[in-house]
């Protein structure tokens, strides 16, 4: 049952806007554009925004054209250009700062977003209390269609590390298919970095309640996919940015058990990162730059990643910023030290349940793993980075 059943009243929507960064899209934006029409409820006024970063194939000329023969009484289609690429986040509110609706649908133009979910996305905030509708891939009846592995890794470990280091809650902060009452940002100041303007959204509203509905994503029909190293890297800047953003709340807590697991989550989002560096490292010099032996691949895999581990913990995890050459070798080779003791004890415990204590294997180092790593933790707060253990 929901709210207006149970007799409670709910604002209805009246106006509605759909943004849709473009760049490069001309062989499926009209065919987006009929289905994405078609799936808007004709109670409501509603638009298409089109945001469009100077597409060589002429995009926004294309929707242009479209729009003009397109237009009716209670729709429309309006087309931003931009002058050249400048991030899709910054696309994103460009688009709701040029909207008029009162209520915003952020999605792709490639399909990847089913237009069909719209109506979904639109009925829950009309018959709940919830502020954004998250088009999930990851609750229950959600899925991804037609990623390589590789890019599956990349998005999960992209997800902890939003829960983990962000403290976001629901199951997919990286989905680029939201919905949400324009009120909630009326306050917020964007630095709009990098690539999923939700993450900011959540970091920013806490407080907004936040719906998760399934939906399948499926890769891109035609053009190429826009995750790329530059991608990347802007991710790591707005974690970063948005970290900083809620530090100072996170400085007032006092509770000493808070803050000591407040760090440890940080840490293990640090491991499961370097998990990620290790294996694109790897992949990187053992098959797409060079023929090395993959052993020697992998080597090289494990040295990035625990350098990269090693300077994530010390700035972010931590809060360490001095780096005077002294201090930050001895700090990085107490790292190597304690990581190489956690990976030798870690066999040790293993070995031991297994073969000493007939425990199956999987239990066995699961037991292995958690022990090895909350001694690293221990070991490295105390010695490498001169903190008390229980702060």
């Amino acid at each position: 049952m929901n709210l207006s059943q149970k007799g409670i009243e709910i604002p209805q929507i009246k106006t509605l806007s759909v943004i849709m960064p473009t760049y490069n899209e001309s062989q499926n934006i009209l065919e987006m554009l009929r289905a994405v029409s078609s799936n808007l409820p004709s109670t409501i006024e509603s638009e298409i925004v089109v945001v469009d970063d100077n597409s060589p194939d002429r995009t926004g000329q294309i929707v242009e054209e479209y729009a003009k023969r397109s237009s009716k009484p209670g729709f429309s289609i309006k087309v931003i250009h931009r002058p050249g690429k400048q991030g899709l986040s910054s696309a994103i509110l460009t688009g709701i700062q040029g909207a008029r609706g009162e209520t915003i649908i952020v999605m792709d133009s490639d399909f990847s977003h089913p237009p069909e979910t719209i109506k979904k996305m639109i009925d829950e905030l009309q018959n709940s209390q919830c502020d954004i509708v998250v088009a999930s891939r990851y609750v229950k009846g959600g899925s991804v269609i037609g990623w390589p592995f590789k890019r599956r890794l990349i998005s999960k470990g992209a997800t902890k590390i939003a829960q983990h280091g962000l403290g976001i809650k629901i199951k997919d902060p990286m989905s680029g298919f939201f919905a949400f009452k324009r009120h909630i940002i009326k306050s917020i100041k964007f630095d709009a970095i990098g690539y999923k303007m939700l993450l900011e959204i959540l970091v920013k509203t806490s407080g907004t309640i936040v719906k998760e509905i399934p939906y399948s994503f499926t890769n891109r029909k035609s053009g190429s996919s826009k995750l790329n190293f530059s991608v990347t890297l802007d991710y790591v800047k707005s974690v970063l940015r948005l970290y900083r953003y809620g530090k100072s709340l996170r400085e007032k807590e006092k509770r000493t058990s808070v803050r000591f697991f407040s760090k440890a989550a940080r840490f293990y989002t640090v491991g499961a990162s370097g998990l990620l560096v290790n294996y694109l490292i790897s992949y990187l010099f053992g098959v797409v730059l060079s023929n090395l032996w993959y052993l020697h691949a992998t080597m090289i895999g494990i040295i990035f990643s625990i350098t990269s581990n090693f300077f994530l913990n010390k700035i972010w995890t931590f809060e360490d910023r001095t780096f005077y050459f002294k201090k930050t070798i001895i700090q990085y080779g107490l790292f190597l030290g304690f990581s190489g003791m956690g990976a030798l004890l870690q066999l040790g415990l293993v070995y031991y349940l297994v073969d000493l204590q007939h425990l199956e294997y999987a239990i066995s180092l699961f037991m292995a793993v958690a022990i090895a790593s909350i001694g690293n933790f221990l070991l490295n707060k105390k010695w490498t980075f001169k903190e008390q253990v229980w702060s």
